[in-house]
């Protein structure tokens, strides 16, 4: 009788599932996992909404009517006149419109690219540079109050340090920073410069650190210069810092409002959009409508620049 051997089976390996089968397995949140999820987004979308959404939505309602912030039966439709009356009968309005719009270009060629100076002097590697850094950041750490009272100080007529070191203080003519209307426009710019540049400072800072050295070799082998890498190489790849450097300097410059106010309570020469808002909504002879239709120009003004500048730059980075 013939004994039959019968070979051992052998395995075959299974085939690897593909990318695509793996990629669509997607992990099942657990509840507390949902739970932390939903408060992470749901506390700060609520925030926002209850201190800026619903307020911003109530101005542009109330600047269509007429109301003296007492009683709500006194609200009256007032249509488009409070628009109206800012626009043509309003006389601090339009000094105001030319005073933000002075503010936002002195911002833009003077308080920026002296921030941009700065953070490519001390990204040298220099001896000292995080003491210098401290010393140019620590204005933006004090309040717009805080700076408008130091300035104050700086720029008092007759006991400032402006006038002591011209020698003019306590005499006859002594220049008057803070009450000549000809010349405190631009004395509180140059204050606002102080903390703005330490603020772009630290954000190009930020750039700066991020860049490829790879980048700066090329530009090197390539015989580019020092000047030429930085405006040909650097500053172009620094693009999204240059956004948020362009929305912040709009913002900043439509806002200001606390150093003016410090100063002069926004008049003789310092009326500002910012300021002509307040002064309607709060004080004596408040008057709402107008108020809140000044604070919806003032939004207005803010966001058609950011959205534009920002649909273009997106635009251009899809292209």
């Amino acid at each position: 009788m013939t004994r039959t051997t019968v070979p051992p089976a052998v395995a075959v390996p299974e085939e690897p599932a593909p990318a695509g089968a793996r990629s669509r397995r997607v992990r099942r949140l657990s509840g507390p996992d949902r739970l932390v999820l939903g408060l992470m987004v749901g506390v700060p979308t609520l925030i926002q909404a209850v201190l800026v959404w619903i307020p911003t939505l109530l101005s542009v309602g109330l600047s269509f009517t007429r109301w003296n912030g007492l009683e709500l039966a006194d609200i009256e439709p007032a249509g488009v006149d409070n628009y109206s009356y800012a626009v043509h009968d309003y006389p601090p309005f339009w000094p105001a419109i030319a005073h933000n719009v002075i503010w936002l270009v002195f911002l833009a060629l003077v308080a920026t690219p002296i921030g941009l100076l700065l953070a490519v002097l001390l990204d040298q590697k220099i001896r000292g540079t995080r003491l210098y850094q401290s010393i140019f950041f620590a204005p933006v750490m004090l309040s717009l109050v805080m700076v408008g009272i130091v300035w104050q100080l700086v720029y008092a007529r007759n006991e400032g340090l402006l006038n002591n070191l011209l020698g003019t203080a306590g005499t006859p003519g002594a220049t008057d920073w803070l009450g000549d209307s000809g010349v405190n426009l631009w004395a509180a710019l140059v204050a606002s410069t102080w903390r703005h540049a330490g603020y772009i400072m630290v954000l190009y800072l930020a750039g700066l650190k991020g860049i490829d050295p790879s980048l700066r070799e090329a530009a090197a082998i390539d015989g580019a210069n020092g000047r030429q890498t930085f405006f040909r190489v650097v500053f172009p790849a620094m693009r999204p810092i240059n956004i948020v450097i362009v929305v912040i300097t709009i913002i900043e410059a439509l806002r200001a409002f606390d150093i003016v106010y410090v100063i002069n309570k926004g008049t003789n020469g310092l009326e500002l959009l910012s300021v002509l808002v307040i002064q309607n909504l709060t004080g004596e002879g408040q008057v709402i409508g107008v108020g809140s239709a000044l604070a919806v120009i003032l939004l207005v003004v803010s966001l058609v620049p950011i959205v534009y500048y920002l649909v273009r730059t997106f635009r251009r980075a899809d292209r």
